[in-house]
């Protein structure tokens, strides 16, 4: 079959046998996990994947690759092999459900995820995160990068304190556009997130956490005096021992906290 790839999917297959080897390498799948691969494609990953597992489960939205996958793995060459596949979007997609299936067992999550749709398929997966014991993705480069990056640099914004709230993220590879087909029109690379233990630190009330980091890069440019008017004053800015004239990109995750416990103490 030949399959060509759809925009509205926004669909890059991986072809470059390096980068998968290096990608399940990192991934390093053993035979009982709970594993679950979302956007298969056309198997550069799921084929290496299903080597090493006793099940696999996948989460495609499109049929066609759908139809694909149902006559590859009934060949001979994956009899031994289990492949569960879920015809679902994966924005959908109840990851929790699929957990409490398995007793006992939290998922892992992988994929190369669609870029028109990475940002929005994060949050989705942290809403699930209490059942997932890591998460392995290939991203835009530009993503991965402000996942990971660090109070006061460009990068910093809403993505990565929402994200360090809750994982441990580690930039591992960067990957061309030519290890696609059809290739991209940026680098790629790819990150490992895995969900903390324990909090570093604890928001009381998590929605006001996110309206507060919400609030602070809704207008990047303007001081925290500005974006938090209306939800922290200056006798607010004194108590915390934070200065109002900083932006939203100068505090950690941890001012953040600070910042939606005092709120919700109020």
């Amino acid at each position: 079959m030949k399959h060509i790839a759809k925009k509205r999917f926004g669909q890059n297959f991986l072809t470059d046998q390096g980068v998968i080897a290096s990608l399940v390498e990192a991934i390093s799948p053993k035979m009982d996990d709970l594993l679950v691969e979302i956007g298969p494609g056309l198997g550069a990953l799921t084929k290496p994947l299903l080597q090493r597992l006793k099940l696999l489960h996948v989460v495609e939205v499109d049929r066609d690759i759908i139809a694909w996958m149902q006559t590859e793995y009934s060949k001979p060459a994956y009899s031994n092999n289990a492949i569960e596949i879920h015809n679902a979007d994966a924005l959908k997609f109840d990851f929790t459900q699929l957990a409490d299936k398995i007793s006992g067992k939290n998922l892992r999550v992988t994929g190369n995820l669609p870029y028109n749709i990475s940002t929005p398929i994060l949050f989705h997966l942290l809403d699930n995160v209490s059942h997932i014991s890591d998460m392995h993705f290939m991203l835009q480069k530009e993503v991965v990068e402000r996942m990971v990056a660090h109070p006061s640099t460009p990068a910093y914004g809403r993505l990565s304190v929402m994200l360090q709230y809750r994982l441990k993220m580690d930039y591992l590879i960067t990957v061309p556009p030519e290890a696609f087909e059809p290739a991209p029109k940026v680098e790629s690379a790819f990150v490992r997130c895995v969900p903390h233990a324990t909090l570093p630190f604890v928001a009381k009330d998590e929605a006001m956490f996110a309206k507060v980091v919400l609030a602070a890069f809704g207008q990047r440019r303007k001081t925290l005096r500005n974006t938090l008017k209306g939800l922290l004053e200056d006798n607010g800015f004194i108590a915390l021992n934070i200065n109002s004239q900083l932006r939203a990109e100068n505090l950690s995750v941890e001012d953040f906290v600070q910042i939606s416990n005092f709120l919700t103490q109020a």
